[in-house]
């Protein structure tokens, strides 16, 4: 994956090394045709020259050597009075004894401790479907007609988004030509770790009712009963409305504390899985070919992918009701 400030994907990088290299255009054309430097027209010229297509992909920036790094007999001295020795001194228990509680309590690796806490990470799990659902909104700029930059690079990428914008009569701030944002309202069952979604325009108190409203019905179609909603502090959230509407769904309204979105990571979690398996999987040529691809992903999601959380089973096989065959 190129670094978040690449000016040029690797595609563009080898369109613009093949500009120079075989159709013997100028290094200034190039980088000037690309939007880049002329340096940096001139280093992946090189660098196709020497090593064809494969030197387009990134390479590490890792130094070669490490001339201040801790010597390997104190790494090893740390790690084992961190563990056994002070531990096991302190406590007159033997070594094996100490790691072997460690291990059942879940705390014989640092990333099994709360970084901020110090306390052992608490990993919660409702007993049933419907117990609690977590709710949340995630926001994806619009794919231009034509595709977005990450497929079709920077140059291309603003030209397919200014055409669009013009075509629909959208323009951001000072001018800059925009196409929006798609807001996609997720639902997750903590239980089960099923998953419901829609795509809207806004993220406005009635429109994340309505997604409720359905949500709730969807899963009650499956035999779930929701009994509590956990959402972050957005204003839908927080308005009247949204606490009269769980009022009428019988649902008990719960939001996490302020600036501790780990508190809902569950859906965290599920938006950097859909981003990776729906949102950005592929080109898409257009925002509406991504919305349409959404129910496909959605029901892979539910019913055939294996989730490690859960024993990596799909996360429909939670579900009571779904009898053989009824979903699949």
């Amino acid at each position: 994956m190129s670094h978040a400030n690449a000016a040029l994907t690797p595609r563009q990088r080898l369109r613009l090394a093949q500009k120079v290299i075989d159709e013997d255009w100028t290094i200034a054309a190039a980088a000037d045709y690309f939007r880049v430097s002329w340096p940096t027209a001139k280093k992946w010229a090189l660098r196709y020259l020497e090593l064809g297509e494969e030197g387009m992909a990134d390479r590490s920036s890792r130094p070669h050597t490490h001339p201040n790094r801790t010597p390997q007999r104190l790494v090893k001295k740390i790690v084992h009075l961190r563990i056994r020795k002070r531990l096991a001194g302190r406590l007159e228990m033997a070594s094996s004894t100490v790691h072997a509680v460690l291990k059942r309590c879940r705390l014989n690796r640092l990333s099994h401790i709360d970084v901020k806490t110090g306390e052992p990470a608490r990993r919660y799990e409702h007993e049933a479907p419907g117990a609690l659902i977590h709710v949340d909104v995630k926001k994806l700029g619009n794919i231009p007609d034509g595709g977005g930059w990450r497929y079709v690079g920077r140059f291309q990428g603003d030209r397919n988004r200014a055409v669009t914008a013009k075509r629909t009569g959208k323009r951001g701030i000072a001018g800059d030509m925009v196409t929006g944002t798609a807001y996609v309202h997720t639902v997750i069952d903590d239980h089960s770790r099923v998953a419901y979604a829609e795509i809207h325009d806004d993220e406005r108190a009635e429109t994340a009712i309505g997604v409720l409203q359905r949500a709730v019905s969807w899963f009650a179609d499956r035999g779930v009963r929701v009994e509590r909603v956990l959402s972050d502090n957005g204003s839908a959230y927080r308005s009247h409305a949204w606490r009269h509407a769980c009022a009428e769904l019988g649902i008990t309204p719960k939001r996490t504390r302020p600036y501790r979105p780990q508190t809902n990571g569950k859906i965290e979690r599920f938006h950097r899985t859909m981003a990776d398996g729906w949102a950005y999987v592929k080109h898409y040529n257009s925002e509406s070919a991504r919305r349409a691809a959404l129910p496909a992903w959605l029901h892979f999601y539910n019913h055939h992918r294996p989730h490690t959380a859960i024993g990596k089973l799909p996360p429909i096989s939670r579900i009571s009701n779904n009898l053989a065959g009824q979903y699949s």
